[in-house]
């Protein structure tokens, strides 16, 4: 297993960065991903390549619902002062990457985790409704949906950069 599992770490690093759109974020959960399957092991009737993607992805669920919480709490009057963001790690990113990156965060997690098993991974609908128990069906509406809004977002962000004075 341990074989196979190294073979498989650049496709989890590539799926952990498009769900995170960070690439620190990435390795993190990519370690955690590694190490959870280590440790937990693999069923005995589940395809180890759709198990780690499956636990890739619950485990950036709960890190991210984690996020939304801690973020809600640094919200509050009484923590303000504690709540900057540098500016200076947006700027590093490139505009286009930027972009894209963006446009990602608006979809939700559902659709999210589906056009990057699709359009990065490179799997299968039939592949992704078996790594994240979804029917076929689901699995194509989502992408459709997901496409559409990140087309839409991408064609807004191109009109309001050829509407800014040069």
């Amino acid at each position: 297993m341990k074989t196979e599992l190294t073979l498989l770490v650049p496709m989890i690093r590539r799926f952990a960065f498009s769900l995170t759109g960070n690439q620190h974020d990435a390795d993190d959960l990519l370690q955690n991903t590694v190490e959870r399957v280590l440790a937990k092991g693999v069923p005995e009737d589940v395809d180890l390549n759709k198990w780690v993607f499956r636990v890739c992805r619950n485990l950036w669920i709960d890190e991210y619902r984690s996020r939304k919480v801690r973020q809600t709490a640094a919200e509050s009057p009484e923590l303000s002062q504690y709540s900057e963001v540098s500016a200076e790690h947006v700027m590093q990113q490139k505009l286009s990457l930027q972009q894209i990156n963006t446009a990602m965060d608006v979809l939700p997690n559902d659709q999210r985790s589906i056009i990057s098993l699709v359009a990065i991974q490179g799997m299968s609908y039939k592949e992704v409704a078996e790594t994240l128990s979804v029917p076929l069906g689901t699995v194509m509406s989502r992408l459709a949906r997901a496409r559409a809004s990140l087309s839409q977002c991408l064609k807004h962000e191109m009109e309001s950069l050829s509407h800014e004075p040069a």
